[in-house]
């Protein structure tokens, strides 16, 4: 039986590699880095620019992983248009050429950062509130797949990652930061995650939140496990005293109040 065929973008990067390394024996799998310098084994190419080389990879592909991008919460406007707008749009248009039936989105926790200090369950349906230009660069491409997926037939699923540390989870790194804390995404529910995102079946858009299961955190999954059949296997106990102390102090920091104003201009 012949192998599927996966496409990876951003294979260079720490999500993709663990992709590639981890789908590598059950699929055939094709790599695009975004870096423009010359890796082995990898086939370089700018996606923010199209031309006539690097869409060519996309014909035969039974589903794009789209990693590639800027993946700093702290880069400027000009830097996430054009490796998280402009990349993703030309990610998708490449897929809708070549009659690729699904592409797997990795998106961001950052969509949903405004609400870090207001009391609601962060289920997918709420409206995206981002707070800085990365946030902003991940609703973007959440709309372009859904748009794909309504005009151009695309199957398209957008996975909100969590905090991926990669730190094991009784490492005491992500502790210290109730936030970040309740947004933990383990390297092993991430590879459980997509593997899920490849296979699911009936799915013509969805948005999917994507953390482990941490004790006390406010992000839903219950779309995750009712759609992909996601049931994280990992999470971290209840913060201690101190980490909700200073959550509750870093709500009146001035950079968490220009960005509650930010979210809501």
């Amino acid at each position: 039986m012949k192998r599927r065929c996966l496409l990876i973008t951003g294979a260079t990067g720490r999500l993709g590699q663990l992709l590639y390394l981890h789908l590598a024996d059950a699929f055939e799998s094709r790599r695009i880095c975004l870096n423009l310098r010359a890796l082995p084994g990898v086939v370089t190419a700018d996606l923010s620019v199209v031309d006539h080389d690097w869409p060519r990879l996309f014909d035969g592909v039974d589903c794009v992983l789209h990693c590639a991008g800027q993946a700093s919460p702290h880069a400027g406007w000009a830097d996430v248009q054009r490796h998280n707008i402009d990349a993703t749009l030309n990610v998708f248009a490449a897929a809708a050429q070549a009659g690729v039936p699904r592409v797997v989105f990795m998106s961001s926790n950052w969509t949903m950062a405004g609400y870090r200090f207001r009391e609601v369950c962060l289920v997918e349906t709420l409206p995206p509130l981002p707070i800085n230009p990365y946030g902003v660069s991940k609703v973007v491409g959440e709309c372009i797949g859904r748009s794909y997926a309504e005009h151009r037939g695309l199957s398209v699923i957008c996975l909100r990652l969590g905090n991926c540390t990669g730190q094991a989870p009784d490492d005491p790194r992500p502790s210290s930061r109730l936030w970040e804390r309740q947004k933990w995404l383990s390297d092993r529910d991430f590879l459980q995650l997509v593997d899920r995102s490849i296979a699911a079946d009936d799915v013509q858009f969805a948005t999917v939140n994507g953390m482990s299961m941490n004790a006390g955190m406010r992000w839903d999954l219950e779309t995750g496990r009712r759609l992909l059949g996601y049931v994280p296997l990992d999470g971290l106990p209840s913060a201690g005293a101190l980490a909700r102390i200073r959550e509750v102090a870093a709500r009146f920091t001035p950079r968490a109040m220009r960005n509650q104003q930010w979210s809501v201009s």
